[in-house]
């Protein structure tokens, strides 16, 4: 996608500064800039790179006042954030585009049960079993795999490599990204008396609502019975566990690692640091935070609750005792003095 500054502007409300015919093909960073590219000044330490930039095109909050000359031509606008978030959805959907190519390739396999949409992209070798379904707009990656009696919603994307296995549901505008799995058996197995371990049937799916966005390598189990849930607007950052019949409420956000044993129910508008670990059967209240490498082994039921630590528990408290936790080698030597004063 090419466009000039003034074309820029006109989609984002702005007022120009410098050449308006100035070309753009792709964002890039203020301090890497180079020709060719858009980038933005949102944040005032990163004002010394605006002097300095070789990129086309920067985008400006409307009240910024330079301190010296700038080479680049500035678009002023309303909110810079706003902006860039527009543009990136912009050049972003070119990406999915070439996540698939244009139109079902001949190296596809479609059976000829499955549902396919209106202006669906399928990749080479991807494979979409009997009973399985494609929404419109839908853009399917290279060796993607959709199992029998799977559902991919309108415009979704599914980066190559990502498996939607049998009966599971993804809803419509998700992004799956690369080698995400969906519908892998939940780790499920009896005790035996001799020692073994009987495997227990995993029979049930898994339900991605609308908007979900799940990163690469990230895997979701399905429930052993009835479903495994993420409910609209969740992001799943990559390198996540989640295991069978756990449900993750609306607009939850996970960062990388993160494991969710068996049956944790996480509520709405949650916020979940990296490397977090749940066990089995908690419940987790609404707009919860959890502090990075957090331990949880029991319910949060107070909504906006943060928590820390392992095992987890309140911020603040937690804060403190680490501020103790570091003066216990003193402490004890403390206490060893004391006790022999009174010997």
């Amino acid at each position: 996608m090419q466009l000039s500054a003034k074309e820029l502007a006109a989609l984002l409300e702005g007022s120009i500064e410098g050449n308006p015919d100035v070309l753009v093909n792709r964002p890039g960073k203020i301090e890497e800039g180079q020709a060719g590219e858009i980038t933005f000044l949102g944040n005032d330490k990163y004002e010394p790179f605006i002097y300095t930039t070789q990129a086309s095109v920067v985008l400006v909050n409307k009240d910024f006042s330079p301190r010296q000359a700038i080479q680049a031509t500035l678009i002023r606008v309303e909110n810079v954030y706003a902006a860039l978030a527009f543009l990136l959805d912009k050049f972003g959907a070119q990406t999915a585009a070439r996540t698939a190519g244009e139109g079902i390739s001949p190296q596809a396999s479609i059976h000829p049960e499955a549902q396919i949409g209106q202006g669906v992209s399928i990749g080479p070798f991807a494979v979409v079993e009997a009973g399985a379904s494609i929404g419109d707009g839908a853009k399917i990656g290279a060796q993607v795999f959709v199992g029998q009696g799977a559902a991919v919603g309108e415009e979704s994307v599914l980066y190559p490599g990502v498996r939607i296995l049998h009966d599971c549901r993804v809803g419509a505008r998700c992004i799956l990204h690369a080698n995400a799995v969906v519908g892998s058996d939940g780790f499920g197995f009896a005790p035996q008396p001799d020692g073994t371990y009987k495997k227990i049937a995993q029979i049930g799916n898994v339900v991605i609502e609308d908007d979900v966005e799940i990163g690469a390598g990230t895997t979701i189990d399905r429930a052993s019975l009835g479903s495994t849930i993420l409910r609209k607007g969740v992001k799943l950052d990559n390198l996540i566990q989640v295991a069978h019949n756990v449900e993750i409420g609306e607009n939850t956000v996970i960062a990388a690692q993160v494991g969710i044993a068996g049956s944790t129910k996480i509520g709405r508008n949650c916020r979940i640091a990296g490397q977090v670990g749940f066990i089995g059967h908690v419940t987790i209240a609404d707009n919860t935070s959890i502090q990075a490498q957090s331990g949880v082994a029991q319910n949060v039921t107070e909504s906006g609750t943060i928590i820390c630590g392992y095992p987890a528990f309140a911020y603040r408290d937690y804060i403190r005792s680490h501020a103790v936790f570091k003066r216990l080698p003193e402490l004890d030597k403390k206490i060893k003095q004391l006790e022999d004063k009174l010997k």
